[in-house]
């Protein structure tokens, strides 16, 4: 069998379920971990090797880390990247999680690359829990209200539980 017959035959015939579940926003989800526990014994029978690995990188001020997955055996290879912004401020992760949480992102879907994976139905695709909260813009009769909240004693965070703010609306009312 060639190096090409054989990541076809990988291609063609893996299944992975989406064995996770999102309880909140009530949809099934597929983890990095779930598509290495399908495609192990199919690498195995046809004599693929992977590899994946992580670099971080940073454009900017964005700092992502870079997912490469290889396909190998001795005589041919394939390779895929994928991307993952990551946030030290993120909520409830300590950052060491944040990073940890980026890299399985990023791994995840250079795997779907490699394994043709369609995940146009995954998590990212049908969330339907989105913010219905409406942008606080500068100017407007609601930015006017929240500057007057803000200097009778009012906090931001409790302008946030009502308004969507960006980074210049936030830093005029502080």
């Amino acid at each position: 069998m060639t190096f090409h017959d054989k990541v076809v035959q990988v291609q063609s015939t893996l299944k992975a379920p989406k064995n996770q579940r999102n309880n909140f926003g009530k949809y099934n989800y597929r983890s990095c971990e779930d598509i290495l526990e399908a495609v192990k014994p199919l690498l195995r029978d046809v004599g693929l090797t992977l590899m994946i690995t992580d670099e971080i990188k940073e454009v900017g001020s964005l700092v992502f880390v870079e997912a490469r997955a290889v396909l190998f055996d001795s005589e041919g290879r394939i390779e895929t990247t994928a991307q993952a912004g990551v946030d030290p401020n993120r909520k409830g992760m300590d950052i060491a999680q944040s990073f940890g949480s980026s890299s399985s992102y990023a791994r995840k879907y250079a795997l779907n690359g490699l394994f043709l994976i369609d995940d146009t139905k995954d998590a990212d695709a049908t969330n339907s829990h989105s913010d219905s909260r409406k942008w606080l813009n500068k100017g407007s009769a609601e930015f006017t209200k929240a500057q007057s909240f803000i200097q009778g004693g009012g906090s931001i965070s409790d302008i946030e539980k009502k308004y969507k703010l960006s980074a210049e609306v936030k830093g005029l009312l502080a």
